[in-house]
């Protein structure tokens, strides 16, 4: 399959999907816990570049989201929307979140970061899972 044969308004529109996952999460959802557990005050974050950390982030979700569309129009076409969302949880369970786990055991987080920033990505995949499911 052509890497850049996929549904590029899915890619889009999951990407925001993950991207505004990530500011309601960050946000009033979990935005006071996740600044304790890393160490940040509301002031700390004001001093971000914001067009270049929300541009990355931006473009980094593009980025898993055009992963996501790829692996399911290569590897699973024939998948239900039900199972396409689930292997998008799966994604973010078995590979994301051990990943994110290992690091933090190494450098030493505080274990509420773990739980935040892991349902964070599971949230974020899930939806990203849905728009590619539902926009065939």
């Amino acid at each position: 399959m052509n890497l850049l044969d996929v549904n590029w308004l899915a890619v889009v529109l999951a990407a925001l999907g993950g991207f505004l996952v990530g500011g309601i999460w960050y946000g009033p959802v979990m935005g006071k816990r996740w600044m304790l557990a890393v160490g940040k005050t509301a002031d700390d974050l004001k001093n971000i570049n914001p067009v270049k950390t929300y541009g990355c982030t931006f473009l980094l979700a593009l980025l898993a989201s055009w992963t996501l569309a790829h692996t399911f129009a290569s590897y699973a076409i024939d998948l239900s929307d039900f199972v396409k969302i689930l292997t998008a949880f799966g994604v973010a369970l078995g590979f994301i979140v051990p990943a994110l786990w290992t690091n933090y055991l190494f450098q030493g987080a505080q274990r509420p970061l773990y739980w935040i920033d892991a349902g964070y990505w599971l949230i974020f995949y899930t939806v990203m899972g849905l728009v590619h499911a539902l926009m065939r």
